[in-house]
């Protein structure tokens, strides 16, 4: 009820009405698998420096029609994110700015559900940039394959169960074929392989085996 609350007064404060498809119910059919590099890890002063978006139709992931972009940030590139990303300042210097990359990116992600590996991270790195600019923030329902691979692992696991929910553990359990990791198309293309999978298993009642060990590790972004 407060989600719907919600979204009504977010669609009367948008700023922009050509904008207003973002507000129309999604078809749970279509789906797109979302992933964003940034400079760092901090939504309040870090920025995006690419962008990639596949979208997802029933089990089929339509590579060819993916959405990707590279964009020239404003913030400084940190050290430890080149590391992660690989990314240097010469590679994101002929990018286009974030605000000539947004409105398409809008428009191609629509209203449908957005994917994503720690997806709230990447929905709140965009929020920066589409707050200021339509007075709301995405309202695209987000589903996170580390909550729907918990949930085929560890639901129902014995207490004391390790909780490895690293993306490279994730798809290390799913068989899943090995890319380039932190490139944001690849990133985007693993956790729909993981998505596809995972909402297969849970269709199914199939469950992940789930070892009993004695810690929980640690989850980071992949921006």
């Amino acid at each position: 009820m407060f989600g719907t609350l919600r979204r009504s007064i977010d669609r009367l404060m948008l700023n922009d009405r050509s904008y207003d498809f973002l507000f129309d119910r999604p078809d749970m059919d279509e789906v797109v698998s979302l992933d964003c590099e940034t400079t760092g890890f901090d939504p309040q002063v870090d920025d995006v420096i690419s962008i990639a978006a596949v979208p997802i139709s029933g089990r089929r992931i339509r590579t060819s029609d993916a959405f990707r972009a590279i964009v020239r940030p404003r913030a400084a590139m940190h050290a430890s994110s080149i590391k992660v990303h690989q990314l240097m300042k010469k590679d994101v210097a002929g990018g286009r700015g974030i605000y000539d990359v947004l409105p398409e990116l809008l428009r191609f992600i629509r209203n449908r559900p957005l994917i994503g590996y720690w997806i709230a991270f990447d929905v709140t790195m965009l929020n920066r940039y589409v707050q200021p600019m339509l007075d709301v923030r995405l309202p695209n329902l987000q589903i996170d394959v580390c909550d729907l691979y918990y949930d085929r692992k560890y639901g129902k696991a014995p207490p004391g169960t390790t909780l490895d929910l690293r993306f490279a553990a994730i798809a290390n359990d799913l068989k899943l074929p090995p890319l380039q990791a932190h490139d944001a198309f690849n990133d985007a293309v693993l956790a729909a392989e993981a998505f596809v999978m995972l909402k297969d298993m849970q269709s199914r009642g199939v469950r992940l085996p789930a070892g009993a060990t004695a810690r929980a590790l640690p989850v980071t972004p992949v921006g």
